[in-house]
């Protein structure tokens, strides 16, 4: 047990750390959010983002968030929508960071629809809608003029809209920051590579076969990495069906809709600005097969795309990253006029 002394010296010890302790929050200008490693790695080799700040509940694979001087911040949240959830939740939690007036910018890579892009292109969201959250049924077993076998909750058929929901299932992201993101980096130079052109030219039509570009479409979110035409046509469907005919259906990865959630619960909470959100998916796969394969002949490929999404991703992204945090007089109070 210690003398009396040394436990008051010890409370004292600990209460003068605090005021240090606050006074060491980062204030970032803008947070990117990433969900593994080869999307977190342009990243870190283009900025020098020297400060290792490490936070309790992240991922094992990525217990740090990564900053430089001037506000940018870079965390990896690891796969899923487990890990999304977890890590962001952790992070606007940890009391590490005071994100009340900063842009939270989730980018990462996605598969994409021919119709709306091609290997390399990046996709700023205006709607996420969660693609899982529903009734399944095998196609082998579905009633010869359904088109699939995705029903929503409660609902006999496809088409159908929901009977009960969790309150997850779409969000709309903030559409003045959208455009300004957009009109920042649409002439952005996208890589590509030789191995991206070859296999894009067994699909028949642009943008499927033509170079990458920036556009503003949607994105489905599912832990499923599902692959093919038939679901394609379905989660196209399901899109449309969730948003009343608004959303335009063109990427699909395994995070996003679990990360806003954690996000609009932080907002709900004060401690940040959900208009200050963008979705950012680079096309690193197509989501079916071109008209010479089967599906699993696709799921297989090796399209190239992969190198170019992940590079697209850091370009596009940082654009708009430097934007902000160079012209913090002009974004400081809220999204500049066009």
């Amino acid at each position: 047990m210690l003398p009396a002394a040394s436990s008051l010296a010890a409370v004292a010890a600990l209460l003068s750390a605090t005021p240090q302790a606050q006074a060491e929050t980062m204030t970032p200008k803008v947070l990117v959010i990433t969900m593994f490693g080869g999307e977190t790695k342009p990243w870190l080799e283009g900025e020098k983002l020297d400060r290792k700040i490490a936070v309790p509940g992240l991922s094992k694979e990525y217990p740090e968030v990564a900053c430089d001087e001037k506000g940018l911040c870079v965390m990896t949240t690891a796969m899923g929508y487990a890990n999304a959830a977890s890590s962001v939740s952790a992070l606007v939690y940890s009391n590490l960071f005071d994100l009340k007036q900063t842009y939270i910018l989730i980018a990462g890579i996605a598969g994409v629809d021919p119709e709306e892009g091609t290997l390399g292109s990046a996709h700023w969201a205006r709607y996420a809608i969660d693609g899982g959250l529903r009734h399944d049924i095998d196609p082998r077993q579905i009633a010869a003029d359904w088109p699939s076998g995705i029903v929503a909750l409660g609902a006999s058929k496809p088409g159908e809209k929901p009977k009960w929901a969790a309150g997850t299932e779409v969000y709309q992201l903030d559409e003045a920051l959208l455009q300004k993101a957009f009109a920042l980096s649409k002439d952005v130079e996208l890589a590509d590579n030789d191995d991206a052109k070859a296999y894009r030219a067994s699909y028949p039509s642009a943008p499927g076969n033509a170079a990458p570009a920036v556009s503003i479409c949607d994105t489905v979110s599912i832990d499923t990495y599902w692959h093919g035409s038939k679901i394609a046509e379905g989660m196209g469907a399901w899109s449309t069906m969730m948003t009343d005919g608004k959303a335009n259906y063109c990427t699909t990865q395994m995070e996003d809709n679990a990360s806003l959630t954690a996000l609009r619960r932080a907002a709900d909470a004060g401690l940040l600005n959900f208009d200050r959100i963008a979705l950012l998916r680079t096309a690193s796969n197509f989501d079916r097969e071109a008209p010479n394969q089967t599906a699993a002949q696709s799921l297989s490929a090796k399209s190239g795309g992969f190198g170019p999404a992940t590079a697209n991703a850091y370009r596009v992204g940082a654009k708009v990253a430097h934007s902000i945090i160079e012209d913090w007089d002009g974004w400081e109070k809220g999204v500049p006029n066009q």
